[in-house]
Order: structure tokens, then sequence, then C-alpha cells
């Protein structure tokens, strides 16, 4: 290589074929090719799971029975035999200079091979007492060869690929020999590495592979991994801003009085959280910009009431408001909620006799029909339609609307994003309206950051007056299940309603239904017998679920069986009581949304999550049962999932967070975004980062900046 090239680029290093590497021929290349290792890159980016320090850890003498440990030895023995049923054994003779002794692996014909004498290999296991010595049965085996190093880097292997740590860690070190004349550049500026006390991208990636010591390699994981979160919210920061420059908004009257007369026709006080975010909304709606932001609030916190205000900021300057619901159901109760909120505020109008005028809420659904539908089409066309609240209905061809200039769309993650921009579209021609998304889905700061990294996040973090917090038990057992069904009893005997969620069946919705059935049966005609029972479940068809919500509402019934259908928006004040049958069946997010349908009236209520019987605790439903706080119970999943199911499918756009972690990096998520913003304001397009722009073109393909841009 030529010395005084320009140091290599990540789009280089992509550009060199693995079969350039000492040692790579064809088998091995067809196996580097299986694991996904195509180039040096890939390899590079293929980093240690684990590291060992053959200075001051694993000795055999260390080593303590019944406890998990990871030693450095040479084999110095290795048999094989066949035992019963034909099944093969291997045993070994392993040992170190302090002391030795056997594994066994059972089923593992190939391992006799594998273990030839006095080859060196780390082993994982857990050591047993067994005929007065110690011994590992099947424990995980790194071959780690010749290497010499204080610190050896054990890699992802594959055994059926044939790859072992060793070779891997032969290849990455060619390769960082080959680059070290040129160097790997490095796309942030001195200067921020500088202030950020961060290494060198060369440094990380030589420290990664081969520290010297576990400081060295901390503090290259903490770069690359930093570099991973930066480029994530580099494309979400460009997103935003761009998305600001180019889409002109409405700047909306805030000082209008209609949002004071829904102010002072409420019965109660704001909640704090519920003005921050109204003064937050505001100053948005106020600015040149659409507004383009997450509302955060847990079951219960008021966020309706904030989107309403929103929408009347809206209208008080002539535009309309939407609200789209993911389902018929929710879209009318939200309607129902709406104009309850509404009653009696009226808009001021000067071409009016009385100088005011009703406020109009409609309902766009695909239940909506004929003549109304009609009446419906032709007011949010001519503008006498101040509100409108729907389904997808709402962006439908032939909707046309006067004005719209306020969206809010409930339950992003139920939504598509042609949905949003389809809404965007009917704005008024020149003017994108301004969208507010509602969640109540509690997500992680860091989380949000990442997956709506271009939308502003505003949180409401407290329960209005007058909500009494749940209490919730867990029934550990048949026993304790019986005092479930006696708080069921009892409150109907007061009047109050409850639900019963059946256990949830991911396999099939089949198996679901028809659990859901013999639990009713059951509850029929043993422990619920004598109430009003009725069955809810996914394949009923929409009107006769539709018949058995309204039942409910109505208070007909006392006790609903459902299954996860009333997971979302169902709002039955009277119902004190929900009992989740195999909660441990269902995920701590899943459990809260289920568990705020009660708890919304005045009555004290209580939320059972019965369970079968186990010994020692479990972490999820007692996470429940100690806090209604929907944020913290989002930081306790994260802590228990990891994020991997976090961001469900999105995991695809993010394979580029290999070290990074939402959960471990909180600091340096913030940290990179502020990073992100500090390189795009003065910069939008990159023109003075050309590296950092071809690194996120190199590794964000299409898709995964449709994906990061679903917004």
């Amino acid at each position: 290589m030529n010395d005084s090239a320009p140091p290599l680029t990540l789009r280089d290093l992509a550009g060199i074929g693995v079969e350039r590497l000492k040692g790579v021929g064809d088998k091995k290349l067809a196996s580097l090719h299986e694991v996904g290792v195509h180039h040096v890159l890939d390899l590079l980016t293929t980093y240690p799971r684990r590291w060992v320090d053959r200075t001051n850890e694993c000795r055999v003498s260390d080593l303590v029975p019944g406890q998990e440990a990871l030693v450095l030895v040479a084999v110095r023995s290795v048999s094989k035999r066949m035992g019963r049923n034909r099944r093969s054994i291997v045993e070994a003779v392993v040992g170190d200079g302090s002391g030795r002794f056997h594994l066994v692996f059972f089923n593992q014909p190939w391992r006799e091979k594998q273990f030839r004498e006095g080859l060196q290999v780390a082993l994982f296991g857990k050591p047993e007492v067994y005929r007065g010595g110690l011994q590992m049965t099947n424990p995980i085996v790194d071959l780690i060869g010749d290497r010499t190093g204080k610190i050896v880097p054990i890699y992802p292997q594959s055994e059926k690929a044939s790859l072992s740590t060793w070779e891997i860690a032969g290849w990455v070190e060619d390769a960082l020999r080959k680059c070290e004349p040129r160097s790997i550049a490095d796309p942030l500026p001195a200067d921020v590495v500088r202030r950020l006390g961060m290494v060198t991208r060369h440094e990380a990636l030589k420290s990664i592979h081969l520290p010297e010591t576990y400081t060295e390699k901390e503090v290259a994981r903490r770069r690359l991994a930093f570099d991973e979160l930066l480029r994530v919210q580099t494309v979400l920061v460009m997103r935003k801003r761009a998305l600001e420059r180019e889409a002109k908004g409405i700047r909306h009257q805030v000082q209008g009085e209609l949002v004071g007369r829904l102010r002072s026709a409420l019965p109660y006080e704001l909640t704090g959280a519920q003005q921050r975010a109204i003064g937050e909304i505001e100053a948005d709606l106020a600015g040149p910009h659409p507004m383009h932001r997450l509302l955060q609030g847990d079951v219960g916190a008021g966020k309706t009431l904030v989107a309403v205000s929103a929408m009347l900021t809206a209208v008080q300057g002539g535009h309309q408001g939407a609200l789209m619901a993911p389902t018929e159901v929710l879209a009318e109760q939200h309607a129902a909620g709406v104009r309850r909120l509404l009653e009696g505020v009226t808009v001021p109008d000067p071409g009016n006799l009385f100088g005011d005028r009703p406020l109009r809420v409609e309902l766009l659904t695909n239940r909506v029909s004929g003549a109304d539908r009609r009446d419906v089409l032709a007011g949010l066309a001519d503008g006498t339609v101040d509100i409108a609240i729907g389904t997808h209905a709402l962006i439908q061809e032939g909707v046309q609307f006067h004005s719209l200039g306020m969206v809010v769309v409930d339950e992003q993650h139920r939504f598509g994003v042609e949905q949003r921009a389809a809404l965007r579209a009917k704005g008024d021609g020149d003017f994108v309206p301004d969208v507010l998304v509602m969640t109540a889905t509690p997500i992680p700061r860091t989380a949000a950051m990442t997956v709506y990294g271009d939308l502003d996040v505003s949180v409401l973090d407290e329960l209005p007056p007058g909500r009494t917090p749940i209490v919730t038990k867990w029934a550990n057992g048949p026993l304790m299940e019986q005092g479930a069904w006696a708080t069921v009893r009892e409150q109907v005997a007061q009047g109050r309603q409850a639900y019963v969620v059946c256990p949830l069946i991911e396999e099939s919705e089949k198996l679901e239904v028809a659990s859901a059935q013999e639990t009713f049966e059951r509850l029929v005609h043993d422990d619920l017998e004598g109430l009003r029972l009725a069955l809810l479940h996914g394949r009923m068809p929409s009107s006769e679920k539709e018949s058995v919500m309204d039942a409910f509402r109505r208070g007909d019934i006392d006790v609903l069986v459902a299954t996860t259908v009333i997971e979302v928006g169902v709002d039955v004040p009277n119902a004190t009581v929900m009992v989740i049958l195999d909660a441990d069946r269902f995920g701590i997010a899943q459990l809260h949304q289920l568990r705020g349908r009660v708890g919304r009236g005045a009555h004290e209520s209580t939320c059972w999550l019965v369970t079968q019987e186990v010994e020692d605790h479990n972490p999820r439903v007692q996470a429940l049962v100690d806090s209604t706080d929907g944020f913290a119970l989002a930081e306790v999943d994260l802590e228990l999932r990891g994020e991997g199911t976090l961001m469900n499918t999105a995991q695809k756009g993010r394979s580029d967070l290999k070290l990074a972690s939402l959960r471990r990096d909180r600091e340096l998520v913030e940290l990179a975004r502020e990073v992100a913003f500090e390189l795009v304001d003065p910069d939008p397009l990159l023109d003075d980062h050309p590296l950092l722009l071809d690194e996120l073109r190199l590794l964000f393909t299409d898709d995964d900046e449709a994906f990061l841009f679903k917004n």
C-alpha cells in the first residue's frame, strides 16, 4: 500500500474482499460468507463477544463447584467410547500449572478430533464434583490457538460454518496490520473527539480487538458505540431539519379565546404536565414550521384534553382539526369523549347574529353512510365541520378538507407512514398541517430518541386529580386465584363491573378463541356462577363485538370475558376489577395497557395477575405489583428484555447497533443527539463532513432510510 495515500474510509474497507487475507482459501471464504462476512469492514465490525484476561483469571485452582467459570487450559489427553443406547461419550483431561480436571461431552463425537493434545482452549461451564475430582459436562469451548496476548478476544464462532475464534482473531490481526500504514479515517472532527474525551476511530478499532488492558477495551467500545448512535441520530436530525426547511407550516393564533373557553368550561384544574405539554405544543403551532411532535402519556394521563386543546388552536384561526384512530370502536369513543369535553363551547363568529356559533364535531368511519356521510363530507369541504374524528376513512379518496390545520394521530404503532403522509396531503395546498402523534405506550427516553428521533417529545407523567390509583395483586397458583374471583363477586354485588382477560396464545388465534371459550364456560358454571357474563374475542363479527361492548357499557353485563381485543381504548368507568389469566404470558407493556382499562372512575380498582404456581418470584409480574408508573415500567422492561424486542421489526433497520445498547448507553444516546444537532445545524447537507455523509450512505440502505424516516 502507498504510505502517502489518504486514510482508509469505511467504504474503502467495504471494497476489500476477505479473500485477500492470509489463510482465507475457498473453504474458509465460503464459511465466512455463510456468517455474513464478505469484506474487511464486515470482519472488523465482527466484535469479540468477550475477552479473557489470562494474567489474572481462570486458573484451575480457582474453580468452585457449582459456580460457572471461564478457564484457560491445555488439553492433556482425550478418549471416546460408546455409552448405553449408542450415544457417543468423549472424555478429556485438561489443565494448567495450578491443577487439572475432567471434561465429558455427550453426543458430540467430533470433539475427539477437535481436542488434540497440547491444544490451548478457553472453557466456560459449571464444574461439579464427580468421583472425588472436578468435572465439566458439555462446556462451551473456544479454541484460542497460540494467541500470546495478555487479553484474548473470543469471537462469536460458528460450529456449522466451522470457524473458530482463533481463526477469526488471526484474520482480524492481519487486516489491522494491513490498515496500519494508511490508518483508518475518522469522520468526527478532531476537536469534537478531544472534547468528548474519546479515542480516534483507528485506535478504537485496534483496541477493541487487541486490547492491552480491560480499560483500553472499554474506552474503545465507548467510541465505537458512540459512532453507531451518532449515525442513527444524524440521519434523524437531518430528516427533521429538512422537513422544517421544506415544509411551510401555518402560523396559528395561539392567543385566541377558544382555548380559554375550553379551560373555563373544565370542572377541574389541568395537571402541571398537561400545562407544560400544551405550552410546548402552542410554541410549535405559533412557529413557521409544521409541528412534528410525539405526546407520550400513560393510560389516563389526560392526553385527549391536550390533543383537543391543540385542535381548538387551529379552529380559532379558521382552520380544521382531525383526530385519527386505528379502529372504529376507538374513533367512536374519541368522538363521544371529545363531544363531552366540548359541551357548551362555542366559536366566536363575527358573521353570526349572536356573535357565536356552535362548535361542530363530526365522526367519519366506514360505518357512517348514506345521507349522514354526504352531510359530513360537505361540511369538511366547506369548512363548517371544525373537528373531524375518524379512522383511515378520513384520508380516503373523496374526502376534502376546507383547511386542515392540525392532525392528531392516536396510537402511532398501529399506523402506517403512508397514512400519515396521506393525511398531510389533505392540507391546504401550500401548507403542511401540524401533526401530533399520541401514544399510551410509555417508551424509555433513550429509545424514544432513537425510534422517534425526528419528532419532538412531550411527556405527561402525572395523573389528573380524581383518578384512584389501581391496586395490583399477584395470585400465585390456584389457591390464591380464589381471592381474585372473590373480589369480582364482591364488586359486582356493589353494582360494579369486571373484566377477565384470557391467556395470550401467540401461536394461533384459533387456539386463543378456543381457550377463551373454555374459560368462559368454566366461569359461568363454576367460579362466577349466577353473574351475567359475556364473551368477546377477535374472531367475532364486528357488529357482534359492538353489541357486546354496548351492553357492557350500559351495565347489562357484569363480567366481560375477553381476549386482548380490549387492550386499546375501552372506557367503562364502572369497571373496577380486572383479572388477567396466565399473566406471565404477557409482556410488561401489554399488562400495563390492559390494567389501564380499570381505575377510570372514582372507585378504587384492583387488577389481579393470575399465574401458575411458581416457587421463585417473577420479575415482570412483580414489577407491575410494585409500580403503576408506565415510564418506570418501560425502563424495567428494557432492563429485563434488552432492546431487541423494543423496536420490534425496527431492529432490521438498526442492524447498525452492534455495540451500542439503548439500555446501557443512555448517556451516549443523548450525547450523540447533541453532537448530531451540532454538526447538522450549521451544515444541513453535511457538505463539510463528507466522511460522515459517506458512512450514512454506505450503511443505511434506502429501506433503512425509509424506516428511519417512517415518520
